[in-house]
């Protein structure tokens, strides 16, 4: 088989029997579809070579059994048939987890080099199913192999404890969508979560300060290990050391970079290398001042003498050229030799998810369209500075299953360009348009009773005017409120848009070019209504970080900054804040109703014909008393419910040229 692909990414053969290919996440390197279907509901034989194969096709069997078949294992040939195929030397010897699938009237085979390889084409298999009364395989050819070997999750239950169950239900999400790598951030400041039988102060309740008691003991990590085993998931431990180790210290009464403190930390390494089945160890490294210069190699060669690799982060304490580093700071660019793991920009507890995930889908990882011996993958974080008030509120607030499956389709298959050309400015709206519809689908699909707070927002279109320079003063009014609207705008699409970047323009490219502190800019749009009715409104004028101490707004008001928004030349008030006012001393106090996802959309009417929008985003300092980090951005959508999720409603046309020709 020759794997050297064409440059396309849907081939349509015939006429199919159904309306439209499924929606495949991540999209395969080379699909061609058929106008043949495999049907399900009927004898099928499984054959499978040899033990690795068989693994595999246990799952596959009892794939089919859910769909109506009654599937049996045979070594004969004839009849509705699975066949899975292992070619250790065949065409993706150099690719372990690449993968064929060929789908027809009479049976599907599965082809690759190793197991990796077979799972990965079974949980592709599982995406060809066209749903209905009589449920059937859509006729097709795949090629498939990932861009990166490095594809990965990292959770911080150092500072919030999440349980068992949560941990199993990301990682079979994970699984699904192809992602290979949990990182596991097991110890913080706040508590250190692994059970320890060298020291087992470490995961006393009195020793945690926040879910005191919430910690994982050793037969838990070994059954996690497990269900991720199944599911072709690494998991990387991460004990970070020497700085986020409070917990360390009020468990041992010393510092870890002291003399006791390094004996009681390469204890503790040893007993994790022995939990963990994971190649590797994460030291962390980070943020701290390191008054022992010898401690990153002392625990460095532990970490290997008990025969792992060794990551940490980057910036962080110095290590030879053998560590993996992982990114987490744009400003500091990788050394030259240096082997990485990208999380620059990749810190979800800082995304506004509509906005963010196009920036995530136009991006690319460590600098590279695709791996090479340096440049491993990438791993989106969660960090939880700022407590959850519930395990759904960390999954809403931080868009953790729309990020993970445009994350999934990113990394899976390369390319992309660096956010300082794209950003979250839409550049390829027809690809993302194809992209949306696939993501929405598995939402209607797969995701039916889970969060996902993303809606279809390749159809808002937005002018930005001025900005105009306010001198500090927030309340300055401008021509665009007096329904003066003729001045040179930028257009923008999305339902959330940033002027500025939380990061800036140096390292993320927003819609406006040169954003400046103390402007006031405004946004404008005309909606259509084929009718007079009534539908929600989604309004937000800053992202509130989840590791950030954001102010909630003071009564009456959107926000700190004078932002306001009118529909039709009347104001629209904001929401009765639950928290209003609020100036957290502290990370403890979890959000109420602050961000928009978290709230019921404000009830407003359209009048049939067009309807306008006006938003003013007046901006002072960069960093405030209220918001350190000072989003300039604004979130407006109508939605209406649908199931269990609000959704675009869509039947109208946002359009700032009143043009009634959607793109």
């Amino acid at each position: 088989m020759n794997i050297k692909l064409i440059p396309v990414l849907w081939l349509l053969v015939g006429v199919a029997a159904w309306a439209k290919p499924p929606a495949l996440i991540p999209a395969p390197r080379q699909v061609i579809w058929t106008n043949e279907t495999f049907r399900l509901q009927r004898l099928i034989r499984v054959q499978a070579p040899d033990a690795q194969a068989r693994v595999v096709a246990d799952s596959v069997v009892a794939f089919l059994r859910q769909h109506g078949a009654t599937s049996t294992f045979t070594r004969s040939e004839g009849g509705a048939q699975v066949v899975f195929k292992l070619e250790p030397s065949g065409a993706f010897r150099d690719k372990p987890e690449g993968y064929s699938i060929t789908v027809s009237a009479k049976g599907a085979q599965l082809t690759a080099a190793t197991e990796r390889g077979l799972f990965w084409a079974y949980r592709t298999l599982q995406q060809l199913v066209q749903p209905g009364p009589n449920p059937s395989l859509a006729g097709c050819q795949i090629i498939d192999y990932p861009a990166f070997p490095v594809r990965g999750l990292m959770h911080d239950t150092g500072r919030s404890f999440i349980t068992l169950d949560t941990l199993r239900a990301h990682l079979q999400q994970m699984s699904r969508y192809k992602l290979n790598t949990f990182h596991w951030h097991l110890t913080e400041d706040i508590a250190w979560r692994l059970a320890s039988d060298s020291l087992p102060a470490l995961t006393e309740a009195v020793n945690m300060q926040r879910d005191p008691g919430g910690f994982y003991t050793k037969a838990e990590v070994r059954e996690l290990l497990r269900f991720a085993r199944d599911r072709h998931i690494q998991i990387i431990p991460e004990l970070d050391m020497p700085g986020h180790s409070a917990a360390f210290r009020r468990a041992t009464g010393v510092d870890m970079q002291s003399e006791p403190g390094k004996k009681w930390a390469k204890s503790l390494i040893r007993e994790v290398c022995a939990l963990f089945d994971s190649p590797y160890l994460h030291i962390g490294t980070d943020e701290v001042a390191f008054r022992d210069s010898m401690f990153v190699p002392t625990m460095m060669a532990v970490v290997r003498e008990c025969g792992k690799a060794v990551i940490g982060w980057y910036p962080g304490g110095t290590m030879d050229s053998t560590a993996i580093r992982q990114l987490w700071m744009s400003a500091r660019k990788p050394l030259p030799g240096m082997r990485v793991i990208d999380s620059r920009d990749l810190y979800l507890n800082h995304y506004a998810t509509q906005a963010d995930l196009i920036s995530l889908f136009q991006r690319d990882f460590c600098d590279v369209p695709e791996a090479t011996p340096r440049h491993l993958g990438a791993i989106a974080c969660i960090w939880n500075d700022r407590r959850p008030a519930s395990t759904a509120q960390l999954e809403r607030l931080n868009g953790l299953y729309p990020i993970l499956l445009t994350f999934a389709e990113r990394i899976w298959r390369g390319g992309g360009r660096p956010e300082t050309e794209t950003g979250v400015v839409l550049t390829d709206p027809v690809a993302f348009a194809e992209f949306e519809d696939r993501l929405l689908t598995h939402k209607r699909l797969h995701f039916g009773q889970k969060v996902f707070p993303y809606v279809r927002q390749s159809g808002l279109h937005w002018r930005i005017l001025g900005p105009f320079p306010n001198g500090g003063n927030l309340n300055a009014s401008f021509p665009p409120e007096e329904g003066n609207l003729h001045f040179p705008g930028v257009l923008a699409t999305g339902a959330t848009v940033y002027l500025r970047h939380t990061w800036g323009q140096p390292v993320v490219r927003s819609y406006l070019p040169d954003p400046k502190p103390n402007h006031t800019a405004y946004a404008f749009t005309e909606v259509y209504s084929p009718k007079a009715q009534t539908v929600g409104l989604w309004v937000d004028f800053h992202n509130y970080g989840r590791s950030e101490k954001d102010a909630a707004p003071p009564a009456g008001a959107w926000d700190h900054k004078g932002s306001a928004i009118w529909l039709n030349g009347e104001r629209v008030p904001p929401p009765i804040w639950q928290q209003a006012g609020l100036r957290p001393g502290s990370l403890e106090q979890p959000y109420q109703n602050e961000p928009y996802e978290a709230r019921e959309p404000i009830t407003v009417s359209l009048k049939p014909g067009w309807n306008r929008v006006l938003l003013k985003l007046p901006v002072g300092s960069f960093s405030t008393p209220e918001y350190r980090l000072v989003k300039w951005l604004f979130t407006a959508v109508f939605v209406r419910r649908e199931g269990a999720h609000w959704e675009t409603a869509d039947d109208l046309i946002f359009s700032p040229d009143r043009s009634l020709k959607t793109p």
